[in-house]
């Protein structure tokens, strides 16, 4: 993938800056979007108009040259570290390398990430570097904007997480019920048994994750609440799924509620409401349209049946209590946002929609899909179904 940098380009005319520079490691999308490389350790990098830097330890040389997009791969050997190190401690002999490869990229002033090591940033300043902060995260804002290649790559993760999905789904409604709890061969189905399995199915499908949240009754009802212990008849079990697709780093981000038993008429009635929200903002979403628009969507629909709000009452414990969505690609929250002040949409956000209600003594429901705004509307990414209990 060639990322279109021309909106960084302008970014650093406008402000008479040279080049943007990093210093972190893997975990930092915005540094892997314009390198297309990450590591386990720090490394410094650097993107110019005219070409993108690494400054790479041994360790990760060989690596950054055959990954990586840069058009420049120095190690700190090429700028004698070890003998600047015997004049300098450790931080200034790196200081002076840093100066020395900046200066052969031509840069004496750069931009940086707000989460920029200030140690760092004072010490190329004494070298007579001007390092100034992005307070518009400028490279997270063109990453929001993805390319058909990217658009792939999310889907790609979303297959893999329909088929995790569907691996809790069996387990959960084709779990038996003994004595008001669920039972898989035998032995009750516990919150941990369901992740695994989805996490192994994920694996088998090229994905990965951290976390994810099976959660049953009163644990449902606080939204990031992973779950554990035994699930239970007659409660809505949240089962949300986020994995990151190994091959390409691109996240999915879905999220179904079961029910194994009867639902109670209250139950039923928020499961309805909540699918009405879901597809009240589907409707809302396409290009030109705020994310606050669609975040109200879900909003007025909650309102009109008398559910509270966090937006309506800001201090409400139940009800709809967190934004209706938020970007995803590389991160799995990234820009835009989809609630209260959310960018506007534009085409090739991709984002999450998913409306939830909460109450400790009800549980709680969420449904969530990711759609890809198009020039006409949106696209959903979701192959899968809505349903409460069979």
């Amino acid at each position: 993938m060639d990322p279109d940098f021309g909106r960084l380009d302008e970014y650093l005319d406008e402000r008479g800056l040279n080049g943007y520079a990093f210093y972190d490691d893997a975990s930092n999308s915005d540094l892997y979007y314009v390198t297309g490389f990450g590591a386990p350790d720090p490394f410094f990098a650097v993107y110019t108009p005219e070409a993108t830097g690494i400054l790479a330890s041994s360790l990760e040389y060989g690596r950054a040259n055959k990954e990586s997009r840069a058009d420049v791969v120095k190690r700190f050997s090429d700028y004698d570290f070890q003998e600047k190190r015997a004049d300098h401690d450790a931080e200034t002999a790196s200081a002076l390398v840093r100066a020395e490869f900046l200066a052969d990229l031509g840069c004496e002033s750069l931009a940086v990430q707000r989460k920029f090591p200030v140690g760092v940033a004072d010490a190329l300043r004494e070298e007579g570097v001007t390092v100034d902060a992005d307070d518009d995260n400028v490279v997270m804002d063109i990453r929001a904007v993805k390319t058909d290649e990217e658009i792939e790559h999310v889907r790609r993760a979303q297959r893999a997480n329909e088929r995790a999905m569907a691996r809790a789904e069996e387990l959960i409604r084709g779990a038996d019920v003994v004595d008001g709890v669920l039972h898989h061969d035998g032995e009750p189905l516990t919150s941990e048994f369901v992740r695994q399995e989805i996490e192994i199915t994920l694996l088998r499908n090229g994905c990965s994750l951290d976390e994810t949240i099976v959660a049953c009754g009163a644990d449902a009802a606080d939204p990031h609440n992973r779950g554990s212990g035994p699930l239970t008849a007659d409660d809505f079990v949240i089962v949300d799924i986020f994995p990151r697709d190994k091959a390409s780093k691109y996240h999915s981000d879905m999220t179904r509620t079961f029910l194994n038993g009867t639902p109670s008429e209250t139950q039923r009635e928020w499961y309805d409401v909540t699918e009405e929200a879901l597809e009240a903002a589907l409707d809302a979403v396409g290009p030109g349209v705020s994310g606050e628009d669609v975040n109200q969507a879900v909003v007025d629909v909650y309102q009109e049946h008398g559910h509270p709000t966090v937006f309506t009452d800001p201090e409400t414990e139940t009800g709809f209590i967190h934004s209706t969505g938020h970007g995803v690609g590389l991160d799995v929250h990234e820009k835009p946002g989809v609630s209260r002040g959310g960018d506007e949409l534009q085409v090739g956000h991709v984002v999450t929609i998913e409306p939830g209600l909460y109450d400790p003594e009800v549980g709680g429901v969420r449904i969530e899909d990711i759609v890809v705004v198009t020039e006409d509307g949106y696209e959903n990414l979701v192959d899968y179904p809505v349903s409460l209990a069979e």
